[in-house]
C-alpha cells in the first residue's frame, strides 16, 4: 500500500494532459498520461533516494546557476532525509528498477491509475500510465487527511520541474554518470551517496565564498 500511494502521488504529479482527442488506449475518466515505464521507473528513483537527488539539484545548478537548487539540495543533505527517507532500488538491466506490479494492481483495481501497453500484437513498445479523475481526487484526498504525505507532492513537483523536457532514457542516462550507481552488481540494491554528495556541497558553498 505504501507503493500504491507513492506512485499514486507521482502520477498525478508528473502526468501530462491528454490532448484532445486522448489517445485511442486512454481508458475512461482518465484525465493524464505518465509515459513511459523507464520515466515512471526514472522518477520514483529520485523520489525514493533523496542523496542522488539533492547531487542531480547540484549538477542542476552547475549547470544554469539557480541558486534556488543549490539550497533545496542543502535543506537535504543538512537534514536526515538521505537516511531517514532512502527507498533502495535494485540495480537491473537497464538501471534502477522495482517491480511494481501489485501496486499497480491496487490502483487499478480502485480506478486510479491504469497501465496500457502501445505496440503491435507480441511486441509491446513501451507502457504508458494513465491517471483517472478519481485517482487525481483520491490522491488530493489522502494529502489532506495525511499532511505528511504533502513531502511526497512537493518533491514530485520539484522532481518534474528539474527532469522537464528530458525523456526517460536521457534520465537513465544521466543516473549511469553516478559511479556507485553504475557499479553496482545487477540484481543488487543500488547504495547510498550521502557521504560524497555532503562533501560536494560543503566544497560549492565554500567556492561561493572564495
Amino acid at each position: 500500500m505504501q507503493d500504491a500511494v507513492r506512485l499514486l502521488l507521482l502520477v498525478d504529479g508528473a502526468a501530462e494532459p491528454l490532448g484532445d482527442p486522448p489517445p485511442p488506449a486512454a481508458p475512461d475518466g482518465a484525465v493524464g498520461v505518465l509515459r513511459t515505464q523507464v520515466l515512471l521507473q526514472k522518477l520514483d528513483f529520485w523520489l525514493r533516494n533523496p542523496d542522488y537527488f539533492a547531487n542531480m539539484l547540484l549538477d542542476r545548478f552547475e549547470e544554469g546557476g539557480d541558486v534556488a537548487l543549490l539550497d533545496h539540495a542543502e535543506r537535504i543533505l543538512t537534514s536526515e532525509e538521505p537516511e531517514v527517507r532512502r527507498y533502495p532500488m535494485l540495480r537491473y538491466r537497464f538501471g534502477a528498477y522495482e517491480p511494481l506490479d501489485s501496486a499497480l494492481s491496487v490502483l487499478a483495481g480502485a480506478g486510479l491509475v491504469f497501465r496500457r501497453r502501445e505496440g503491435t500484437p507480441g511486441r509491446t513498445r513501451q507502457h504508458n500510465y494513465y491517471l483517472t479523475g478519481l485517482g487525481r481526487q483520491v490522491a488530493r484526498d489522502i494529502v489532506a487527511q495525511e499532511p505528511v504525505l504533502q513531502y511526497y507532492v512537493d518533491r514530485v513537483a520539484l522532481l518534474v520541474e528539474v527532469t522537464a523536457g528530458r525523456g526517460g532514457t536521457e534520465l537513465k542516462d544521466e543516473q549511469y554518470l553516478q559511479q556507485e550507481y553504475a557499479d553496482t552488481t545487477y540484481n543488487t540494491r543500488i547504495g547510498a551517496i550521502s557521504s560524497r554528495v555532503r562533501g560536494r556541497l560543503i566544497a560549492i558553498r565554500h567556492a561561493g565564498a572564495a
